[in-house]
C-alpha cells in the first residue's frame, strides 16, 4: 500500500503539537470532492501488478492509521489484530536462545507470551522491578531485549525510559516500551531512546470499547520490516472496520484524555483520604512514590488510570464492586466509560498485587457523579 499518499496529503507543520497531529495526520489528499476520511476498503483480493495483491499484504485503512500513529510517535508504525499480536511479533525479534529482560510488573498477557517461549526453550527471561533501573540494567548484561511499560499495569509503576534505553543500548539490547497507558500524547518513548513503542490501540487510542487492534512504532526500518513480514506470514492483520474506527477514535484522543486525566487526578486525591482505602497508586498524585519520576518522564501528564487497595477483606471489596451503579465492573480500559475491577481475580496478577487492589479506568463522565458512586459504594460495603 502506498503510504506516501497520506504523508503527502497534508504537510504536517513540525511546530504543530500532538493533539493537532492526531486530528490531521493520515487523511486522504485534499482534492475536489475527496472524502475527509479514508474509506473502508472491504476486499481480500486486488488486481495484479501493484504492491498489494492479497488482503494480508496491506489495506488503505491500515496505511492511514499507521501514518497517523507514526507521525504521533516519531517512527514507522505497523498495526496488528490486537496488542498481544504485536507482542508476539516483537518477541519473535529475539534470536534463538536469546534473553529478554522483563519488568516484573508487566501485563500478564505479555508475561505469558515470554514465559511460554522460555518453557519451550526458545529464549530466556529475566525479571526485575521496573522502578529499579540499576537492577534492571544489571540484568540486561548480555540480553537482547529489554521490555518495560512506561506506566506499568496495574500498579502504575513509572519506568525511567531514558535511563533504561541508554543503558540497554550500551549493552547491545533493544528497548521496547509499552506506552498504552501513556499514549503518544503523554510520552514519546522513541524520543527518549527506545527502539520500539507498543500500543494496545483497543484502549485509549480507539477509546470506545468496540474493537481490538494493536500497533508497534519502530525507530528502525529493519524492525518495522520484520514486523510487517511477521504480520503477513502469521495472519495477525487488523480488520478494515477496526482500522477505520481506531483512526476515528484517535481524532478525539486529546479531548477524551484531558477530561479523563483531570478526573483521575481528582479521584486519586479523594480516594487517598478515604477511610476505606489504604493505598492509592497514581503517578500524578503528589506523595505517590512514582510522582517525581513521572514529572520527569511523563511531563505532559500521568494519564487516566489509577489503582487502589480497599481497606477491607476480599469479600468486602467484592461487595463494594457489586454496589457500584455508574462505574462498570469489567476488564479493559481506556474507553469513554469508567471501568473497575479487582485485579487479583486473575491468576496472572495475583502474584504481584494485593487481594483487594482495584484498577480504575477513568472515563469522561462527570467527576462528581463518579465520586458519588465510589464513595457511596465504599461506605455501603465497609460501613
Amino acid at each position: 500500500m502506498d503510504e506516501s499518499r497520506y504523508a503527502a496529503a497534508l504537510t504536517l507543520d513540525p511546530e504543530w503539537l500532538a493533539d493537532t497531529v492526531a486530528v490531521q495526520a493520515g487523511r486522504p489528499a485534499r482534492l475536489p470532492g475527496a472524502p475527509m476520511n479514508e474509506p473502508i476498503t472491504l476486499s481480500s483480493t486486488y488486481v495484479h501488478d501493484a504492491n498489494i495483491e492479497y488482503g494480508r499484504d496491506g489495506n488503505a485503512g491500515w496505511s492511514a492509521l499507521e501514518t497517523a500513529l507514526g507521525a504521533l510517535d516519531g517512527g514507522r508504525a505497523v498495526t496488528f489484530a490486537s496488542g498481544l499480536a504485536v507482542a508476539s511479533a516483537i518477541a519473535d525479534l529475539v534470536p534463538a536462545d536469546g534473553t529478554v529482560v522483563l519488568s516484573s510488573v508487566t501485563y500478564y498477557g505479555v508475561r505469558n507470551i515470554f514465559e511460554r517461549m522460555e518453557a519451550r526453550g526458545r529464549l530466556h527471561v529475566r525479571k526485575t522491578p521496573a522502578d529499579d533501573s540499576a537492577a534492571l540494567l544489571a540484568a540486561a548484561d548480555g540480553a537482547d531485549m529489554v521490555w518495560v511499560e512506561s506506566i506499568a499495569n496495574p500498579l502504575m509503576v513509572v519506568a525511567d525510559v531514558p535511563a533504561i534505553a541508554a543503558g540497554a543500548r550500551e549493552r547491545g539490547a533493544i528497548t521496547v516500551v509499552d506506552a498504552t497507558f501513556a499514549t503518544p500524547l503523554r510520552q514519546r518513548p522513541l524520543d527518549l531512546g527506545a527502539d520500539i513503542v507498543v500500543h494496545s490501540a483497543t484502549k485509549l487510542i480507539a477509546g470506545h470499547s468496540d474493537l481490538l487492534l494493536g500497533a508497534a512504532v519502530c525507530r528502525a526500518d529493519t524492525h518495522a520490516d520484520s514486523l510487517v513480514a511477521h504480520r503477513h506470514d502469521h495472519g495477525a492483520i487488523p480488520g478494515a472496520l477496526e482500522a477505520f474506527l481506531a483512526l476515528r477514535g484517535l481524532r478525539t484522543l486529546a479531548v477524551r484524555l484531558d477530561r479523563a486525566e483531570a478526573s483521575a487526578v481528582e479521584l486519586a486525591r479523594r480516594l487517598a483520604s478515604h477511610p476505606h482505602v489504604s493505598t492509592v497508586n497514581y503517578p500524578g498524585l503528589p506523595g505517590d512514590p512514582q510522582h517525581e519520576r513521572a514529572l520527569r518522564v511523563l511531563p505532559n501528564g500521568s494519564g487516566s488510570m489509577l489503582s487502589f487497595d480497599v481497606a477491607g477483606t476480599v469479600e468486602q471489596t467484592e461487595a463494594f464492586l457489586a454496589r457500584l451503579r455508574l462505574l462498570t465492573h469489567a476488564t479493559s480500559l481506556g474507553g469513554v466509560e469508567s471501568l473497575i475491577e479487582r485485579r487479583a481475580r486473575y491468576t496472572g496478577d495475583a502474584s504481584i498485587v494485593g487481594p483487594t487492589l482495584c484498577r480504575l479506568s477513568v472515563g469522561i463522565e462527570n467527576v462528581e457523579d463518579l465520586w458519588a458512586d465510589l464513595d457511596g459504594a465504599l461506605l455501603a460495603a465497609l460501613g
